[in-house]
């Protein structure tokens, strides 16, 4: 197996601009932001990342974290086509990091132990998905500006705020879990 951090971030910057996976400016910014949002977590089990798009923040936590089981979620085939490019050329098993390439409302209930999302949705709606894909005590992680306030939702409980600069700019990572 090859460097999926490394694999990722050369094959990004030769996708970039073909696909629009990300705007202008350094790909570090976003590798940044992930790994400081995720630092904290100490994930097991089954996660799923919602809109993962140019793999952010899947495919980092799948990096940081060789043992979880992560699936990464995209409606759309180009972007789907570049998440499995990169599994491929960095030699992922299948059974560790899966591509879906379908709707976020297709996804079967109950099956996965953590949710990851950065810019798929409104945090209410990601909340909204999260609930019903979750398993009971499961945990969902939210990517926040940091003057964003964490969504109140009776379902969860927030048990951590994580505070980080990238870029000279005040994030949060948010997390919480589906109360059983």
């Amino acid at each position: 197996m090859r460097d999926l951090r490394a694999v990722h971030r050369e094959l990004l910057e030769r996708w970039r601009h073909i696909t629009n996976l990300v705007g202008p400016g350094p790909v570090d910014e976003h590798f940044e932001d992930c790994e400081r949002a995720l630092a904290w977590l100490r994930p097991t089990g089954a996660w799923v990342d919602l809109g993962s798009g140019a793999g952010f923040p899947g495919l980092v936590l799948a990096a940081l974290t060789p043992d979880l089981r992560v699936d990464l979620v995209d409606s759309r085939s180009r972007r789907c086509a570049f998440l499995q490019r990169v599994l491929v050329e960095a030699e992922v098993s299948p059974d560790r990091v899966t591509v879906r390439c379908e709707r976020v409302e297709q996804l079967p209930e109950a099956r996965w132990d953590g949710l990851v999302a950065r810019a798929f949705a409104p945090p209410e709606d990601v909340l909204e998905h999260a609930a019903r894909l979750l398993r009971p005590g499961g945990t969902v992680v939210l990517f926040l500006q940091e003057d964003a306030p964490v969504p109140r939702d009776a379902r969860f409980e927030t048990f951590h705020v994580e505070h980080y600069a990238v870029g000279g700019k005040a994030r949060k990572a948010a997390g919480l879990r589906l109360r059983a």
